[in-house]
């Protein structure tokens, strides 16, 4: 026989669970920020934390580790109201947009490897050049910048003079 009280009534205080889940969300958003920014691939790390921690708290919510589903449910929409809250804060105020969303560095310049950015990121040369011929560069003169993007992701801008000769010479070759 199912107990619909113990399925329903919380079995934790209401705000015990906000707290928890609060505190769960802010400091794992604050590690992975600091700490995974090249990791986190094409998925943003907000994506990614919401989707490790929503997946726990509905497993939890849904396997009896909670007694009833209302625990789950609350620390489920309090994960996702942090996550809007933060996306609204830094879409609403650009000095708070600069702490939740990480801005892009620069790894190389006018051709010339930034080592102390390279070492932020804990990019080696190795992993730079794989990188930049992902992004069809051979030779690293030729790049005008490179930057690590928020997503983790490197963008490349090439010095087109230098591409422009280089078409020029392939058209004028037999």
């Amino acid at each position: 026989m199912t107990d619909w009280g113990r399925l329903f009534v919380p079995s934790t205080p209401l705000l015990e669970t906000v707290i928890r889940g609060s505190v769960m969300y802010l400091v794992l958003f604050g590690l992975l920020r600091v700490i995974l920014k090249r990791e986190s691939g094409t998925t943003g790390v907000t994506d990614l934390l919401v989707i490790v921690l929503l997946a726990d708290a509905a497993q939890n919510g849904m396997s009896g580790n909670y007694t009833s589903i209302t625990d789950g449910v609350l620390l489920v929409a309090v994960i996702i109201g942090w996550s809007y809250l933060l996306d609204a804060i830094a879409y609403g105020w650009p000095a708070a947009a600069r702490v939740i969303r990480p801005s892009s560095l620069v790894l190389v310049r006018n051709g010339q490897i930034l080592h102390r950015n390279m070492r932020r990121e804990l990019i080696s040369h190795e992993e730079l050049h794989q990188l930049l011929r992902e992004q069809g560069v051979d030779d690293i003169s030729k790049v005008r910048e490179a930057r690590i993007e928020s997503d983790g992701q490197i963008s490349v801008t090439t010095d087109h003079k230098i591409d422009q000769r280089n078409r020029r010479r392939r058209r004028q070759a037999p």
